[in-house]
């Protein structure tokens, strides 16, 4: 079976590193656990819960009571969060009090108890005509109740991207964009990204001019993922985050050994875990 889907973060992958994607994808080889994932899965949990109780809920000092629980939770779904903490650099407590101290900072970008969600952690996928599956999972779906208008928001538990580094952000907003007018017939009126870390928030009111670019880009993306796939060559390309890529000893860049291309490179690429992982 081909490979048929992409999604924000893999097109991302592919297009700060060929060889990431391929080492992601493909050989699917496994990562060590990340403080910064496992922080953003924690966070984006409890913002799913709070959006879950009723509107006068929604305070600050309930969606921190909610963390004990959700932290069990996630160590129950990863036991690869406990080996966050075995060398010692980062205890529990430091982990949960970053993870606090985010969920803080979003009462400071939005209030929740004003806002009424169609869709959390919501599953969007649309065909391209002759290119791939758009997968994505969007953080919140909001719908206007008197104009039908919609708008995606998406949570980022690092900082905002300096301005020369927002186009990739744009290009994810771009990107879910695409695939709900696809699904759903009619252009988000904003989407709006969230960055706890900052805090501050990156908001765009796509086009239809927008969104033709960026199914342009895509296609060029999957024609490019393509053509690699039957050279089985997706090279390295050296850039400023490559001290934290977990690959570096299969990467020639780093004097590492280039994995074989494996033989069933042809299968279905498993789906993006529903919470994002923010470097």
């Amino acid at each position: 079976m081909p490979i048929t889907s992409l999604s924000p973060s893999r097109a991302a992958d592919f297009k700060r590193c060929p060889l990431l994607y391929r080492y992601r994808v493909i050989d699917r080889l496994p990562e060590p656990p990340s403080a910064a994932a496992m922080r953003g899965r924690l966070v984006h949990a409890v913002l799913q819960e709070l959006f879950g109780l009723p509107h006068r809920e929604r305070r600050q000092q309930t969606a921190q009571s909610l963390v004990p629980d959700a932290y069990q939770a996630l160590r129950q779904q990863d036991g690869r969060l406990d080996e966050l903490f075995l060398d010692g650099s980062l205890t529990e407590d430091s982990f949960i009090a970053e993870a606090r101290a985010l969920i803080e900072a979003y009462f400071t970008l939005e209030d929740p108890s004003r806002l009424t969600a169609a869709g959390l952690e919501l599953l969007v996928e649309a065909q391209l005509p002759g290119g791939p599956l758009l997968r994505g999972y969007i953080d919140r779906l909001e719908i206007a109740p008197a104009s039908g208008q919609l708008r995606i928001a998406d949570y980022k538990t690092g900082r905002i991207p300096r301005p020369a580094y927002q186009s990739e952000a744009l290009f994810q907003l771009h990107f879910y964009a695409l695939a709900v007018s696809l699904t759903r017939g009619r252009i988000p009126h904003q989407v709006l990204l969230l960055y706890l870390g900052s805090p501050a928030k990156l908001a765009a009111a796509p086009t239809p001019a927008d969104l033709e670019r960026t199914q342009l880009k895509i296609e060029f993306i999957w024609r490019d993922i393509q053509q690699m796939v039957e050279a089985q060559d997706f090279p390295a390309r050296q850039g400023p985050l490559c001290p934290w890529c977990s690959f570096q000893a299969f990467c020639p860049r780093f004097g590492g050994t280039l994995e074989p291309f494996p033989l069933d490179a042809a299968s279905e690429p498993p789906q993006d875990p529903p919470a994002p992982q923010d470097p």
